[in-house]
């Protein structure tokens, strides 16, 4: 064999290492996952358009939907789950889980929607508009607006029930360890491409108000069309997972329960007070803890904000969702070649590097965002020069922002905060992980609606509260750095101590040996 099609062959396996008769079981996981991931994006960018841009409403009602009713229709839902998972078969209980979602997308734009102004209790809103504080204005938007919220909701769930839950327990159970870690890269890549589709498809239904006779109710055409395409894609998915379970799983070529790791090592439930006392104890898991912590609550600051900028720019719900689009479509492609460069960031630079960049990027963008829209008044002569108007460049930079924190997420920070585990003893990856995701990952997420909720209530507007959230958001990414730059040295220190362990437990046989010999 020439020296060129060895290297195209090496070539060919570190950026596609499937085999063919491998292409019967992928093919089908990649349409599942393709399906899942279009409907996501669809969904995050629709539940936005409608809370942000509805009657009454802004970027201020986020905060609160996602502290007073996402997390506990989340926990509901998780206690369902787990009594229907002892009582049918896995087969079914994917079935069940997906038919109500679906069966609620396809019900919102042909029954709810075009009822709302009779299911929304208007009326009964502006009174308690009328007595409560200015900055519950975003409580009230969900009590207003209350069948965008439950489809903002469910849509939230999406994620983390379909995607997260159904997706990748399936994924787990069926796929061989050899084929996981050949196989998993390609479901990344996978998702930022359904990316590629799906934001266009959002631009495209949105930008449909042109095209329709004066009088006509745009929104309600183009929330048609999405939720068709998310119903299609949602019976695509269960179509797939029929398919699999029939043909694919009967083959113990694909599939052999016997070789597939089931027996995981379970993580221990800790509860609150037990993962703190666990941080505590460890520096090096408490900083992990703080960087997995700050990341969560500086992307929900920014959010938020940006949104709140967005309605400003496009008030009009099918502008706001044309953009909407736009950004998802840049999103997956940048994320697909930061996916691309993130490997070889983290073995030219080190860890600390590669886990420094993240929040750099947020503190650079961030900046940016923040400066417009705080000193925009006073910018508008320049930014005349280029053509534009700071509330545009604003919403730029928010978008720039969100791009890179993402795309640097999947290709940055996830790789190297699973690195940090690496060196770790067993008892510390499995506390340590526990500890994390009961204080990072879950305090992460609702620790940044919590601020600014708070604020808004003080305050009472989203202009109000933005100078307060810059400063919280810079004063959260410095404490990141510092966590990086622990956490760093700790890595480096418990890598060493790893590695000479290895070493010497590689060399005590040898040693032995030669005693061996020598005795002889």
């Amino acid at each position: 064999m020439s020296q060129s099609a060895t290297q195209f062959g090496k070539l060919r396996s570190f950026f596609w290492p499937v085999h063919t008769f491998e292409l019967r079981k992928l093919v089908p996981m990649l349409v599942m996952f393709f399906c899942i991931s279009f409907n996501y994006t669809i969904l995050r960018d629709t539940k936005d358009t409608l809370i942000v841009t509805a009657p009454g409403s802004g970027a201020e009602a986020i905060p609160f939907l996602k502290v007073w009713g996402v997390v506990p229709v989340a926990v509901v839902f998780m206690l369902i789950f787990a009594k229907l998972s002892n009582m049918v078969s896995r087969q079914a209980l994917f079935y069940i889980t997906l038919a109500p979602f679906l069966l609620f997308f396809a019900l919102f734009p042909t029954v709810i929607y075009p009822y709302r102004d009779a299911l929304h209790p208007t009326t009964m809103a502006d009174s308690l508009q009328a007595y409560l504080p200015a900055g519950c204005m975003g409580l009230v938007a969900i009590f207003r607006n209350w069948t965008y919220a439950a489809f903002y909701i469910l849509s939230e769930l999406w994620g983390s029930v379909v995607l997260s839950l159904l997706f990748w327990s399936f994924a787990n159970e069926i796929t061989k360890v050899q084929e996981a870690k050949r196989f998993y890269t390609l479901f990344g890549l996978g998702a930022n491409f359904a990316l590629l589709f799906s934001g266009p498809a959002i631009v495209y239904v949105s930008d449909i108000r042109s095209k329709l006779p004066e009088g006509v109710d745009a929104w309600g055409v183009s929330l048609n069309y999405l939720m068709t395409m998310v119903v299609i894609a949602g019976f695509l998915t269960m179509a797939t997972y029929w398919w699999i379970n029939k043909n694919i799983l009967t083959d113990t070529r694909f599939y052999e329960p016997a070789e597939v790791k089931t027996a995981k090592k379970s993580k221990p439930s800790m509860s609150l007070k037990e993962s703190f006392l666990f941080l505590a104890k460890s520096p090096y898991i408490g900083c992990l803890c703080l960087i997995v912590l700050a990341y969560g609550i500086a992307i929900n600051l920014v959010e938020v904000t940006w949104k709140g900028q967005l309605k400003l720019q496009f008030p009009n719900a099918n502008e706001y969702s044309a953009f909407m689009g736009k950004f998802s479509f840049f999103t997956g492609l940048v994320t697909i070649v930061m996916l691309l460069i993130g490997g070889p960031i983290i073995r030219r630079f080190g860890w600390g590097t590669a886990a420094a960049l993240t929040p750099v990027v947020l503190l650079l963008t961030g900046a940016g965002f923040f400066c417009f829209v705080l000193f925009r008044d006073s910018l508008s002569g320049f930014v005349a020069l280029l053509g534009s108007t700071p509330l545009m460049l604003g919403v730029l930079f928010g978008a720039a922002q969100n791009i890179m924190s993402k795309s640097t997420k999947y290709s940055l920070f996830d790789p190297t905060k699973e690195m940090a585990y690496i060196p770790l003893d067993q008892e510390s990856k499995v506390k340590g992980k526990a500890a994390i995701d009961v204080v990072g990952a879950r305090l992460g997420k609702s620790g940044g609606s919590l601020v600014q909720q708070g604020l808004l209530v003080v305050l009472g507007s989203l202009a109000a509260i933005t100078p307060y959230v810059a400063g919280i958001l810079f004063l959260i990414i410095g404490g990141w750095l510092l966590a990086v730059r622990s956490l760093s040295r700790q890595f480096a220190v418990v890598s060493a101590e790893k590695e000479a362990q290895l070493a010497h437990k590689a060399a005590a046989p040898a040693v032995a040996s030669t005693g061996a010999a020598a005795t002889s």
